[in-house]
Formats: C-alpha cells, structure tokens, sequence
C-alpha cells in the first residue's frame, strides 16, 4: 500500500526510531538498494521511473522539515508562519540532536540511516519481505520481478508525501498479504519465524500473518491425504517432545523452596533473598558431608557394633540438650568407634567378628574393612573435596558478580525483556510481577543515588563518628573475648576441682550434666546482644548507602564471631586434648564433640529466641502500644553470620561427632521455616530498597576463608600433633591419628614389595605437610587469576562501551558538520537572490 509517510519530528514513533536499541539487520537495507536489486532482475523501466521521481523531489527546495507531509495534515496548504511555530514545537519537543533546522541534504542522509528505515509504509515492507520469501523458494519457482506488481505494491520514497488511490492501494496490499502468507507457509519453521522477526510491523501485525500462515498450514495438512506411516511417525514425535516437556517440567518442581524463594525475592528484594539461598548452599554442603561419613564411618561401624561394658547408661532426656549421658555410647561421638578391622563372620568362636589386632595376628576372612584407615581417610577426603566445591563456587560467583552490568542497561531489560509469556496461573503472575515491581525498585534506587558533597567540617564529623563508633565495637568485642576466656578457665578449674571433691562426696550426676550447658549459654547469649550493640553503632553513624551499612555490620559481626570460635578453639585443643587426665576425661574426643553438639543448639535456641522476641513481639508492641504500622527490618549480616557461625562448629565437630552434620541439615530445615514465616509475617521490606549484586559473592567468601580454613586449620591439628585418648576410638594406641594412614602403607608394602610406590607417595604427599601448603596455594592462585581475568574483561567491556559511546558522538559532530558546510554554500546563493531582488 502506498501511503504518505509520517515524517514529522514531533511523532513518538519517530522518536523512538531515533534510539531504537533492537538489532535491525534485516531491516536495514534502504530503497534504493531495494530499486537497484529489482532493476537487476529485469526490471529497469520501474527503477529507472522510482529513480526519476526521487531526483524531482530531491531538486525542490524543501529545507523545513516541518513542511514535509505526514497523515492528518494538508501539504501544500500551510502558511510560513505556520511552519515556523510548528518547527519551533519540534525543537522543544524533539530530540537535541535535531534542535537545528536540517538541509534537505541532510535529512536525506539522515533518513537514509539504519536507525530510520524503520518508518517505511507497510505496502514497501510487504513487498519487500515478499521478496525475500520467493530468495528461499528460489528452487522451485523463480523471483517475480517488480514490474508483475501494482504500482502500489512498489517501495515508497521515505520522507515525501506521495498520493495514491487508498481502494487500489488497499487491495493491491490485500493481495500482496496473501502472497506473503501463501511463501510464510512453504516455508520452514525456522525460516518463518526469522522472517517475521525481521519484519518491522507492529506485533499484532505480525501474529495476524503468522497466525494465517498456520491456519493454510492446517488446512493444506487436513487436505491432503497422510500415509499411515508418516501420520504414525508425526504423532511419535508430538509424544516424545511432550514427553520430554513434563520431564523438564518435573524436575523443574523438584528444585528445593522455589516458589518460597520467589515470594521473598518479590516483596523483600535481593537483600532478604541472598540470606535464603546461602542458608539452601550450606544445606546441600551438609547433605553431602553427611553422605560421605554416613557411608564409610557410620554405617559400617552400626553394622558391626563393638562389645560396650556391661551396666549402659539409660536415657533420662537432658541429652537431647547436652548431647551426654546416652548418647555417648552410640555412633554420634568418636569414642564409639572401634580400632581393629571390621570383616564377614568365618567363624561362630568370635561372635561374628574376625578381629585383627595392632601385632600382627590376622585371621584371613575375605572381606574386610579397616575402620581406622576408614575414619582418617573419610575426613581427609571429605574436606578436600569440600574445599574444591567451595573454590569453585567462589570463583563462579566472582566471575558473576563483577560483570559489567550498570543499572541502565539493567533498567532497560528489566522493563522490556523481563516478562514470561509462558506464565499463566494466577499466584504465578503475580509472584512474578511482584518480582519484576520490587526489581525495578532496586534498580531506580541506585539509579537515582547520588553521592552528596559535604563540607570539610562535615567529613571531620562523619570521620570522628565512625571512629567513635568503631572504638565502641572494637572495645566491646574485646571485652566479651575476655570474658568468655576466662570463663572457660573457670569451667575448667570448676571441673577439676570437682573431680577431687566427687572422691570424698558424690554430687547429682544431672546437676553436673545440666552445667556443662553454663558456657554454651553464655556464648548464645553474647552472640545475642552483641550484634544489637552494632546496630545502635551502625544508627549513629547513619549510613548513606544501604548496602555500605550492611558491608560493615557483616565485618564487625565477623570480628565478633571469629574472635569467639579462637578462645573456644584454644580451650578444646588447647586446655581439655593436652591435659584431660586432671579433669577426669576417660575420652576428651568425644567431650569435645558434645561441646560442640551443645554449642550449635544453644545457638540454635537463642536465634529462635531472637526471632521471637527481636521480630514477633516488637511487631505486636509496635502495632499494639505506638499504634505504628512499622515492622522490623529484617537483619541481614547479624542472620548470615548466624549461618556461617553453625556451619563453622559443625565443620570443626565432623572429627569428633560423624553425625553432627545431621543434626545441622535439621537444624537448617527447620530455621528455613522458622525464619520464612517470621519474614513474611513480622518484618517489612527495607524503606530504601538497593540492589546487592555482590553479596552471595561476600557470602561464600566469608565461609571459605575464615570459616573452612579456621575449621580445617584446627582439624589438621588435631590429626597431626596431638595425641590420641588410649581408651577410646579408631586411634587409641597411636601417637597421632596420621599414623592410621602410615601403618596400613607400611602393612602393603610388607606384603607386597611391588607396592614400595605407594608408600613413597603417601610420605611425600600425605605426610609432608608442605603438600598442604602447595595445595592450598595452588587453589589461591588459580583464584586470583580468576578475579585478574575477569577484572581484565570489565576493563576491556568498559572501553568498548566508551569506544561505542565516541561513535555516537562522530556521528553527531559529521552530522552538524556536514550542516555547516550547507549553510555556508547556501549564504551566497541567498545574497545573491536578495541582490537581485532589490534590483
């Protein structure tokens, strides 16, 4: 259809065609490469007049944009005045760069650009597009050339007012659609689709042929007769790819808290929902610790279960809290486990098991299995391959994180691409927008962020603020590390003392059971307030930026924790594995692993407490008594550090309690719960929402270095250098627990002296512990590499986005230069018109 063109600046299609961000390759091709490719198919007559008509017009004096035709409007009956307001309109209104009254000869060029071919009339697009439909049937039928067509189905000059009968040109387009419609169907799905994605009709343009096309489709396939074999065959592939469908669709829905993570991400942002998915990563690092010592330590031992001395202890309850008593003599703790090698029954002398002693006197049965060999390599292994997931981990999420992603760009997609078609319940559309909403949020937050100038006076201040703050915070948590130190020599001297008093008077086993909780509470307790202290610091200070106050609450109360976790560190392998003989301790190993089963579930107790009280109460008294609608804020970096705190206890109790990673998966379960519905229900979403692209990245650092290398550091300890209880566990005739590992070398090379390798291998990586050091090395460079490389791609990205950002500018600087010199070549010309005239 041949149609005037809008061309008026003042039009927002045209202003959008003017920053069109989509990649119209297919597009772009202009019109007179369209007359020139037709005038090469036979049609020279046709490109030779489309060719003449554009030199006419070129030859008129048409310098006022404003002046060219556009729908609605009278050509030739405007007045110059008229033309100048209106120009003056466009120059408010329009885009800066076409602030200036163009030549002709630049609108020409202008017009002639990409970015501007958008605008053609639809009967040009379709004629085109028909075109290029018959380019990939070109085997079986030839191109029709441009003069097989109605005038009006020819390409239009862009940018002139060219008048055609409206009825011709209406069925002239009618039927050149279904000419496109009937090449759409022929053609492949592929190349259909491409076809109309290049298109530059309006989406529901683009549905109405693609839904004709499918429709002829239909028709033509119900038409003609299928053999069986092929319908047979097209209905095995309508059922495998449906098939295939639900597949993905079921393990899609197996994903762990999906829609609860979508919920929070929807109303509390990004912030609330990396608590969340860290709290799901240390879940799956439990799983798996606990799939590796639940199938080589645990499970064999319960199958085989040692001789226990007669006169067991029954079970009264308060082990559920102290993790004593009962459970001592069961799989959990270290002390149960036996030091001979675990083998099938081959006679009934034994009572089912074939024991082989530490001189040397086996009984050769078949299977064995050698549980101290098991115990050291399980942990051993267990640890290394946790510190490979954590390596790998982290480096994915730095190569995430630092991506060059600013908040426009980000903007841009967000409120563009961000919606899923394919989503059609109600909860899910709404989930969905929710997301999309507070997404927005964050973006236009720091967007809008603007860093305030202060005064010189006002930096002393804020400077002696933070100072002040950090001194209280520093003085405090050094207050409280004192205080748990000698506390817990207090404990200690307590329980020496008590063992010489319990020789003259026996005191009340459940008193002496119940006070072994005195210093796990006082510890919770700590942790407790502690971090409320550094939030009324955090207040003081007032903070500008969100995520700068979250940053610096995650250091002070990482400060707090690992200060903690040292003194408890020096007190188990310090105070109770180097002397426990003077407190009694027939097994310090297995004492110390009901400390750390104590410490996790007192910490687990005082977080609900503080879910309780912190959240669930302040919502109450805040509605209840202020009559405010203010909910707490839910607080990220004291909950994260919560998480990393538990998982650090129960990597330095994995060694001493195999099945303390089951009690943190359930620990983890239920504070998921716990903390989902006191988030939805107690705590608001925060009054300045920030997006936090770098924060799970922060996470899962934090719980590398300090938490995983604090943990293995002690574990690696404990191995290495310190010795064994004699009446307990795998290692009880051993110096160190190393040894288990040495003497089965040794054993194999004894028996098979082509096997001297093996034990060569096992002292230069295993023994040595500059392979640690090496190994870890090794995992630290390949880490800074890592982060070297991808800060050298944000550089590069970063010059490529300033180099694409020079190109626009060149392009607006020859634009107003190539002005300028049409300006100055008119000048003359007007003096002499004027010189003339006044003659």
């Amino acid at each position: 259809m041949a149609q005037n063109v809008n061309f008026d600046l003042n039009h927002p299609l045209v202003e959008a065609g003017l920053e069109s961000p989509v990649d119209e390759e297919g597009v772009h091709d202009s019109f007179s490469q369209l007359i020139e490719e037709q005038s090469q198919n036979g049609g020279p007559s046709d490109a030779f007049e489309l060719q003449q008509l554009q030199r006419r017009l070129d030859e008129e004096d048409r310098d006022n944009v404003a002046y060219l035709s556009s729908p609605g409007r009278e050509f030739r009956g405007r007045s110059p005045g008229r033309r100048d307001v209106e120009w003056e309109d466009g120059e408010r209104q329009g885009d800066p760069l076409l602030g200036e009254r163009w030549s002709s000869d630049t609108m020409r060029i202008l017009s002639s650009m990409p970015s501007r071919t958008i605008g053609r009339s639809r009967g040009a697009i379709i004629s085109q597009y028909y075109n290029r439909t018959m380019q990939l049937r070109r085997r079986r039928q030839s191109r029709p050339a441009i003069r097989d067509f109605s005038r009006s189905a020819r390409p239009s000059i862009r940018g002139y007012g060219i008048e055609a009968d409206s009825t011709d040109a209406d069925g002239a387009e009618a039927s050149k659609r279904e000419r496109l419609v009937n090449n759409l169907q022929n053609l492949s799905m592929s190349d259909r689709v491409g076809m109309l994605r290049e298109m530059p009709l309006s989406v529901a343009e683009k549905s109405e042929l693609r839904r004709l096309a499918l429709q002829k489709e239909k028709r033509t396939i119900s038409g003609s007769q299928i053999p069986c074999c092929s319908q047979l065959k097209y209905y095995i592939i309508i059922g495998a790819r449906q098939s295939w469908y639900s597949w993905l669709s079921f393990l899609n829905s197996l994903q762990l808290w999906q829609v609860a993570l979508k919920r929070v991400s929807g109303r509390f942002g990004t912030g609330v929902l990396s608590y969340f998915l860290f709290l799901k990563t240390l879940l799956f690092f439990n799983f798996f610790l606990f799939l590796v010592t639940g199938a080589f330590m645990v499970l064999p031992q319960a199958v085989h279960p040692p001789v226990l001395p007669a006169g067991g202890r029954s079970f009264s309850g308060l082990e559920l809290l102290t993790g004593a008593g009962y459970f001592s003599d069961t799989v959990m703790y270290y002390g149960y486990y036996c030091n001979y090698t675990l083998s099938r029954s081959c006679s009934d002398d034994d009572g089912g098991r074939n024991v082989s002693l530490s001189n040397g006197t086996r009984v050769d049965c078949g299977l064995s299995y050698n549980m101290p060999l098991a115990y050291f390599f399980t942990i051993g292994v267990s640890f290394f391959i946790t510190c490979i997931i954590l390596v790998y981990s982290m480096s994915k999420s730095f190569g995430q994180s630092f991506r060059i992603d600013t908040s426009h760009s980000i903007l841009a997609m967000k409120v563009l691409c961000s919606w899923d078609f394919k989503v059609i319940k109600k909860t899910s559309v709404k989930l969905m927008s929710e997301n999309i909403c507070t997404q927005l949020k964050e973006l236009l937050a720091e967007v809008n962020h603007k860093d305030v100038k202060k005064t010189v006076g006002q930096n002393l201040w804020r400077l002696m603020v933070h100072g002040l703050a950090w001194a209280i915070c520093i003085a405090s948590t050094t207050a409280c590390v004192f205080a748990i130190y000698y506390f817990s020599g207090y404990m200690y001297q307590m329980r020496r003392g008590g063992l010489s008093v319990t020789t003259q008077a026996p005191q009340d086993p459940l008193l002496t059971e119940a006070s072994l909780l005195a210093l796990p509470v006082v510890v919770s307790l700590i942790n407790l307030l502690l971090p409320g202290l550094f939030n009324l610091a955090a207040w003081m200070e007032d903070y500008d930026s969100p995520s700068v106050r979250t940053y610096v609450s995650i250091g002070r109360n990482l400060m707090l924790k690992v200060s903690v976790l040292g003194v408890l560190c020096y007190h188990w392998l310090g105070r109770v594995a180097t002397d426990h003989n003077s407190i009694g301790l027939k097994c310090w190993e297995s004492f110390v692993g009901q400390e750390l089963y104590r410490f996790l579930l007192m910490e687990f107790i005082f977080t609900l407490l503080d879910t309780l009280f912190g959240e669930f109460l302040w919502r109450l008294f805040s509605e209840k008594v202020l009559k405010r609608r203010r909910k707490p804020v839910f607080d990220i970096a004291r909950n994260v550090l919560e998480l990393i705190y538990g998982q650090t206890l129960a990597w330095l109790g994995v060694l001493f309690t195999p099945l303390l990673p089951l009690v943190q998966i359930f620990k983890l379960l239920l504070l998921f719960y716990i903390k989902m519905s006191s988030v939805m229900m107690n705590c608001q979403a925060p009054r300045n929402p920030y997006r936090v692209s770098q924060m799970t990245t922060v996470f899962i650092t934090l719980l590398c270095f300090p938490s995983f290398l604090g943990a293995s550091v002690c574990v690696t300890y404990t191995m290495w250098s310190l010795t064994p209880s004699t009446s307990c566990g795998p290692f009880r005739e051993l110096k160190t627990m190393f040894q288990a590992g040495k003497r089965w070398v040794e054993a194999l090379e004894k028996d098979n002296p082509n096997l001297s390798w093996l034990a060569r291998a096992h002292s230069y990586l295993v023994e040595n512990p500059l392979f640690l050091f090496v190994a870890a090395g090794i995992f630290l460079i390949v880490i800074y590499f890592h982060s070297q490389v991808v800060d050298g791609q944000r550089k590069i990205i970063g010059l490529l986005q300033e180099q694409i950002e020079n190109e626009g500018e060149d392009k607006k600087f020859l634009i107003t230069r190539l002005q300028s010199m049409h300006e100055q070549k008119r000048t003359p010309a007007r003096r002499v018109c004027s010189q003339d005239s006044r003659r």
